[in-house]
């Protein structure tokens, strides 16, 4: 399975800071919130992503990821001409595809918890329909939403409804089959002149391939799009690394758990990055002895 990390939009909510930045360059906490989403897809086992971002912003992605083999992945990047809803991002990415599966994540989306970890292997290996997660949430209308039954199976789905006819919103991570590009081509641009990701999921579910899997208590979604949702993360984020002394998202880690990349060259990221709290953490990481180091 390939995986989709969007990166794109205005950034309207975020300004001025976004006038010169892209939104998901800036930091949450100790590193760049685009870390955050991509460690999700890392998760995940993906290993081959397309980046969709800007023509103003891609190039400082590609100064960032470079190709990926440093962190044992390989990267694509696509232009988005101008943001036109985040269902865009699947046409946009068709010749990546190829036809295939994808793993497709916001780039503004933080997603902590042992058992979220461990529901993304599934996730990425079922081979037909779509797989999207659900979070209860106290403000609704600000996401799209979906009514399950009894057995939390998807009943209908709602995008930003002024009355909401349930709690639970649709995460921006959707593990989608090989039909997602096709139903990215047969919606139309809402009232608010977006391509829906819910008009995507809609098509899923009207043919029987929807499946919800409801967030419970103990994983934690965070939303950065405002810059109190920054403050909140960064908090968080910051308030577990220093309780736990683990890094969250700390990409080289992973892929040096995972056997993608060496101990070399996670020893060769940690002295790129001395004298910081993140090089430090690197350089623990590859004298570990026992496995102390979550890769969570």
């Amino acid at each position: 399975m390939k995986g989709i990390l969007l990166a794109g939009g205005a950034g309207s909510r975020l300004r001025p800071s976004t006038n010169a930045v892209s939104k998901q360059l800036i930091p949450i906490y100790d590193k760049p919130m685009i870390y955050y989403p991509l460690s999700v897809l890392m998760l995940a086992g993906v290993r081959e992503i397309a980046l969709i971002s800007s023509p103003r912003d891609l190039p400082a992605y590609k100064n960032l990821f470079g190709d990926g083999a440093q962190l044992g992945l390989k990267f694509t990047y696509i232009e988005q001409p101008r943001p036109q809803g985040i269902a865009q991002a699947l046409p946009l990415a068709e010749d990546f595809l190829a036809g295939g599966p994808c793993a497709f994540i916001l780039g503004d989306n933080i997603f902590y918890g042992r058992e979220f970890a461990k529901l993304l292997p599934d996730a990425a290996s079922a081979a037909k329909g779509a797989r999207v997660f659900a979070y209860h949430v106290k403000n609704p209308q600000n996401y799209g939403t979906v009514r399950l039954d009894r057995n939390f199976r998807p009943l209908k789905l709602q995008e930003k409804p002024k009355k909401p006819f349930s709690p639970w919103a649709i995460t921006g991570l959707y593990f989608y089959d090989n039909n997602a590009v096709k139903y990215a081509k047969q919606i139309k641009p809402s009232a608010r002149g977006e391509l829906e990701i819910t008009d995507i999921n809609r098509l899923y579910l009207k043919s029987g391939a929807l499946q919800v899997q409801p967030l419970g208590r103990g994983i934690a979604w965070l939303d950065t799009g405002t810059h109190e949702g920054l403050i909140e993360a960064s908090t968080f984020i910051h308030m577990l690394e220093k309780r736990q002394g683990l890094k969250i998202a700390c990409l080289e880690a992973i892929a040096y758990k995972k056997g993608w990349i060496s101990k070399k060259t996670l020893t060769a990221a940690a002295r790129s990055m001395a004298g910081s709290e993140y090089g430090a953490y690197l350089a623990a990481v590859a004298k570990e002895i026992g496995g102390k180091y979550d890769i969570f």
